[in-house]
């Protein structure tokens, strides 16, 4: 096969012919691997001509066209094309904008006959279609209109400098919910940590994880990033219906099995999803007979905002439910998506279709309901997680599969910290098809994300640039571009639209720019405190780190500042390779570094003091006086936990997403540590009751 031809079809969907290693080694992509990847893209190359006919159908047809594919342009700006013809044009804008948006753009002002160039009238957020007639031909130029930056925190609450804490939702404790934290103990932790003057509580992605997997745990693996995680609805706070005794009564029925997981050490998902989601069927008997007018009202209206893109989630669930989670192993013509199979489905599966639609309802008023009182009057509330992707056998990938790379999983190239490269079995989007659907998966996903959110953190922004693809069947990887400009100009729609301030997850090699080139979009960056070195090993002051970023010690992936004294984080890795005692050497290496953050404390004769208490104080002292943007405070490091959410690169050798909080939430304002913090915030202007 001719390697010149296809490293120009694989340059026109983006893949790279080369990349350099972790040691800088170049690697070239494989033939194979290129195949594989065009694969994904729906090309099909088996011999010579079929990559002849690739050719003339992609690229050459890119460079027969008169006019661009894309175009990017600011809101509310007109803008000159540069690019006529003497064409006859007209707009047509996007489908979503509102009738009130669009009663203000008469078809007079998005038509007409261009010279040598097309003038364009200044044109609301959103994806147009620029239409275009000349010579007898007709070619459509998307325009992705946006805002120039996604809002910032100062934009939002008038206030540049604030904290929060961040904590993980499913470990939370308290003495009225299932086991498992849910929506009701996020919204009241939330209304604590505003009245101790914090502007956001940040949580684990809390997106679908499938109502009837059993191994569904990461919040990190979900099936859908557009809907809402069903386990965390507070059974206790149901919206919809009277308060009946039919209710009490089920509620009661199930104390016992509550009572028992609330006991648990360690949180026990599948006990958890079995009890939690035959009382969620029962409830949801309840509400068919007894919910008023007003509550059917608003679940049908709930329904109709939603439409297609919830209708199509409720019917791989109501599959899901008969044939099992992962969409691969369907009988055929469901998971081929044949039409008259999608038409049978619907209507054999209604009922179910139906329960799945209210579930997402339910779990919708309720973190509706979490982000309002975590907002308060002038907080920002909410901090969520936008999740990588999703798995792929779950409801994204099939969903939306015309957006979908079909074979193909997201993960990383080998490095010192997984020296065979990483697989994440996780859903990748191809360029090229979304572009040709008008981005609507990402928008719907973004927007899904910030609908309850006043932050949202993307994690690995650095995928937005370009994306690690593993092909099946043991083939090597390869880096595959994505259009960077597009998809931020995207986030900053959907920024907009929501009123959400978005941290873009920069930790790893950034490429030279990149950080600057999503700043200048408003996104804020993301700092690390352990990680924070200069090259010669010694750490940044927080006073050194990136003021339009959010800075903390440790996240859900690294060692708690306990665990990091400790070296708690070491042994487990020494323990998991079978070693019978701790690497000394790293051992000695992380004392040194312990070393190094009480030199933190601007009182040079407390720097012997290697203490928890005064670590605590000392790195936090300076995150706060520093003039980082906003400053995170992990919850376990508030009450001096020693182990890690997670572990990097294990699974079921580490107790991952199973930890407990410490405390229950209604013993957290007795312990001290959360005075101390929030005077520190406020003594360092950032809190928000000064």
């Amino acid at each position: 096969m001719n390697q010149d031809k296809l490293n120009a079809l694989a340059g026109f969907f983006g893949i790279h012919t080369a990349y350099n290693d972790f040691d800088g080694n170049l690697v070239q992509t494989s033939v194979e691997t290129q195949l594989a990847f065009l694969k994904a893209n729906g090309l099909h190359l088996d011999n010579e001509a079929a990559v002849d006919e690739a050719l003339r159908d992609h690229v050459e047809a890119e460079k027969e066209r008169w006019f661009p594919r894309e175009l990017i342009t600011g809101t509310g700006f007109d803008y000159q094309c540069n690019f006529g013809l003497g064409a006859r044009w007209h707009i047509e804008l996007d489908e979503g904008l509102s009738a009130e948006v669009r009663s203000q753009y008469p078809s007079s002002a998005l038509s007409g006959i261009a010279d040598t160039h097309i003038s364009l009238p200044p044109l609301p957020s959103g994806i147009h279609e620029l239409v275009c007639e000349v010579g007898g031909r007709i070619e459509t130029v998307t325009i992705i209109t946006a805002p120039l930056r996604a809002p910032s925190i100062e934009d939002l609450i008038g206030k540049s400098r604030v904290w929060g804490v961040t904590a993980p939702l499913y470990g939370f404790r308290s003495s009225r919910n299932s086991g498992l934290g849910d929506f009701e103990d996020l919204a009241r932790f939330s209304e604590y940590v505003g009245q101790l003057g914090g502007a956001f509580v940040g949580i684990n992605p809390v997106h679908a994880l499938g109502f009837t997997d059993p191994y569904a745990i990461s919040p990190y693996s979900p099936t859908h990033r557009g809907f809402i995680n069903t386990q965390h609805i507070a059974l206790d706070q149901f919206s919809g219906m009277p308060d009946l005794p039919e209710v009490h009564a089920l509620l009661q029925a199930v104390e016992t099995q509550w009572t028992e997981l609330r006991a648990s050490e360690q949180l026990r998902y599948n006990d958890h999803r079995i009890c939690h989601n035959a009382a969620l069927r029962d409830l949801y008997s309840l509400f068919l007979i007894h919910a008023g007018s007003e509550s059917k009202g608003a679940l049908k209206a709930f329904r109709a905002s939603r439409g297609s893109y919830l209708e199509r989630f409720a019917l791989y669930e109501a599959i899901s439910d008969q044939y099992g989670t992962d969409w691969h192993r369907w009988p055929v013509p469901y998971r081929d998506r044949h039409e008259d199979a999608i038409k049978e489905a619907r209507e054999r599966f209604a009922a179910r279709i139906d329960f799945h639609i209210w579930l997402q309802w339910i779990a919708s008023v309720q973190l509706g309901d979490a982000q309002q009182r975590a907002r308060g009057d002038k907080g920002l509330g909410l901090y969520l997680d936008l999740a990588v992707g999703a798995r792929r056998g779950g409801g994204e990938s099939w969903c939306e599969h015309d957006s979908v790379a079909q074979g193909v999983s997201l993960g990383a190239p080998p490095d010192q910290l997984g020296p065979d490269g990483q697989n994440w079995g996780l859903v990748a989007y191809a360029p090229k098809k979304l572009a040709a659907n008008k981005y609507k998966s990402l928008r719907n996903i973004y927007r899904s994300a910030m609908a309850y959110a006043g932050v949202l953190r993307v994690d690995h922004v650095l995928g937005l640039n370009r994306s690690f693809w593993i092909p099946d069947g043991g083939i090597p990887g390869a880096y595959v571009s994505q259009p960077l400009d597009v998809f931020l100009a995207i986030l900053s729609i959907e920024a907009d639209a929501s009123q959400t301030a978005v941290i873009g997850e920069d930790l790893g090699l950034v490429p030279e720019g990149f950080r600057e080139a999503v700043q200048s979009h408003g996104v804020y960056g993301y700092s690390v405190l352990q990680y924070e070195k200069w090259a010669d090993g010694t750490f940044k002051h927080p006073n050194e780190l990136r003021e339009f970023s959010l800075a903390g010690f440790s996240t859900h992936d690294t060692p708690t500042l306990k665990g990091f004294i400790s070296g708690c984080d070491i042994k487990w890795r020494d323990r998991i390779r079978g070693l019978e005692a701790p690497s000394a050497s790293a051992l000695e290496y992380r004392q040194q570094e312990v070393k190094a953050l009480a030199t933190l404390d601007p009182d040079a004769s407390t720097h012997g003091d290697l203490s928890f208490d005064h670590l605590f104080t000392t790195i936090h002292s300076a995150l706060a006086s520093s003039p980082v943007a906003m400053i995170a405070v992990q919850l376990d490091d508030i009450l001096a936990q020693e182990e890690a959410q997670n572990l990097p690169g294990t699974i079921d050798q580490h107790p991952n997403w199973r930890r407990k909080c410490a405390l229950e939430l209604e013993e957290l304002p007795k312990d001290p540590a959360f005075d101390a913090v929030a005077s520190m915030m406020r003594e360092n202007g950032r809190s928000l009751n000064e």
